[in-house]
């Protein structure tokens, strides 16, 4: 399956004209078994895709919640091969959400680029972002990610300009995820005037859907992105209820599917909203 589940969820929701949800987590926050029940219960609560995060000890695309999501997967001693255990778990009864792994090159590649894209296959990876590759450093990861079918896929910001695009849609393949503002993750939040035009950028540079995320934490702002792009992504307001749930003595998974729930159901509606 791999780069295939990504095509056909897109070409599901271009069916249903509407865009697609993707919740960020972080593998092994707390802990590896609170992470798979997250990934079974997410599709239920709305996920058209799901991206895992791997830890990393400097994660520099990171704000807080997700640098301190990192360190407690970190402390449970989450590793890259342990991500993939808990992605062919999950793929035991799940065959159909796309799964995508977002980290840092230095796991990868003490992994082994060619070791790495094999087994996370195997295991039902169905793409890969890392954060700190560009381009120019990235055919050797391309080289070994494109035979196992896992597609690579690419960052594009707002200083991307026409040229730059054109080399960031060189062989990245299931769509582009677009960062919406300068900066880390979770300090702003994105504009959805702002975004649109260059949503269209990206999609005419590539050819590809294109995700939007960063700077996106409450229902009524991913709806507002929703309805210019094909997917949004949310990470830290949801890594943000995790860390609530455990200082309060909650139930993480609870919390944390219900808070997805309530984003899924306004980034669905979305388009309905706009036209009604």
């Amino acid at each position: 399956m791999t780069v295939s589940r990504i095509e056909a969820r897109f070409a599901q929701l271009r069916s249903e004209g509407r865009a697609g949800f993707i919740p960020y987590i972080m593998a092994g926050d707390p802990d590896p078994a609170v992470t798979l029940d997250l990934l079974k219960g997410l599709p239920g609560a709305g996920a058209d895709l799901i991206e895992l995060g791997f830890p990393f000890s400097d994660p520099m695309a990171e704000g807080a919640p997700i640098q301190k999501a990192a360190q407690r997967a970190m402390r449970a001693g989450m590793t890259l091969r342990k991500t993939l255990e808990l992605v062919r778990a999950f793929r035991a009864g799940d065959q159909t959400t796309p799964l995508v792994l977002m980290g840092y090159l230095n796991n990868v590649l003490s992994f082994g680029y060619s070791a790495f894209a094999q087994d996370a296959a195997a295991a039902g990876v169905d793409g890969l972002i890392i954060v700190d590759c560009p381009p120019e450093e990235a055919t050797s990861l391309a080289d070994a990610l494109d035979p196992a079918g896992v597609a690579l896929v690419r960052l594009a910001t707002p200083t991307s300009d026409e040229a730059r695009l054109r080399v960031i849609a060189s062989r990245t393949s299931g769509f582009v995820y677009y960062v919406s503002v300068a900066g880390v993750t979770g300090q702003k939040e994105a504009d959805a005037a702002a975004v649109a035009p260059q949503v269209e950028r990206v999609r005419k540079a590539s050819g590809l859907p294109v995700a939007v995320g960063f700077g996106i934490r409450t229902p009524e702002r991913a709806a507002a992105v929703a309805r210019v792009a094909d997917a949004v992504v949310v990470g830290s307001a949801l890594v943000d209820e995790l860390a609530a749930a455990l200082a309060e003595n909650q139930s993480p998974v609870e919390r944390v599917l219900q808070s997805a729930a309530r984003i899924a159901r306004a980034v669905r509606d979305a388009r309905v909203a706009a036209t009604a």
